[in-house]
């Protein structure tokens, strides 16, 4: 990899190992300590556009297909759960799903989004389990939102992350996934291994998308 201009430091480990990974109407950064790819803040859409292009999602509790894909997060998830387990839902999007799936489940949910239900006091609890589906990517400041989540955990509660990830740079040349002016990072296997190490967390690859995190109990 090769520095262009400066080689920004990664937003997800703050090291400064970081280069050009790839280039097309934006600059993509890799960071060689934990692999997350990702973009310069001048990239970021600002609120009120980012806002706009959520605002498009059409996804519902009652759209069967938006249930199916969400089902592989819920699924490994909730075969490690106690009944009646503590949940918070975090970038729930303009139509919350995933909350009222676990809720049917016999679970209790919370829900935080910052355009769409930023209540902030969620954060002053704490869960048996977080789902964040389709959230990561979009980022601003990974690891202070993940660093929040994780602190938000009980010993022994689980982290569930769905998010495609980045194979190689041949792959990603062709990815439509990163055609989205809203997905700012992007994670791979390794980068969840880096954050697993981390967190000296149980790590478990419940799909090509789907991750779980098991936070230490004690």
């Amino acid at each position: 990899m090769t520095c262009h201009p400066v080689c920004p430091p990664c937003p997800l480990c703050r090291e400064s190992a970081t280069g050009l990974y790839y280039e097309d109407h934006r600059a993509y950064y890799r960071c060689s300590t934990c692999w997350l790819v990702f973009v310069l803040p001048t990239q970021f859409l600002a609120a009120p556009a980012e806002k706009a292009e959520y605002d498009r999602h059409q996804n519902s509790p009652q759209d069967p297909g938006y249930r199916q894909f969400l089902q592989r997060l819920l699924d490994p998830l909730a075969a490690r759960l106690e009944p009646a387990s503590r949940g918070l839902d975090f970038g729930s999007g303009p139509g919350p799903t995933l909350s009222v799936m676990f809720q049917e489940a016999g679970h209790l949910m919370e829900i935080f989004d910052p355009f769409y239900a930023p209540n902030g006091n969620v954060f002053q609890q704490q869960y048996d389990f977080i789902t964040a589906s389709e959230v990561v990517e979009h980022l601003h400041d990974p690891a202070g939102e993940l660093e929040r989540l994780w602190s938000c955990l009980k010993p022994g509660g689980l982290l569930g992350i769905m998010t495609k990830r980045v194979i190689d740079r041949e792959a990603f040349s062709q990815w439509h996934y990163k055609a989205d002016p809203t997905h700012v990072c992007f994670f791979a296997l390794e980068t969840f291994v880096w954050l697993a190490q981390r967190w000296r967390a149980e790590f478990v690859v419940a799909g090509k998308d789907v991750v779980v995190f098991t936070k230490p109990s004690s």
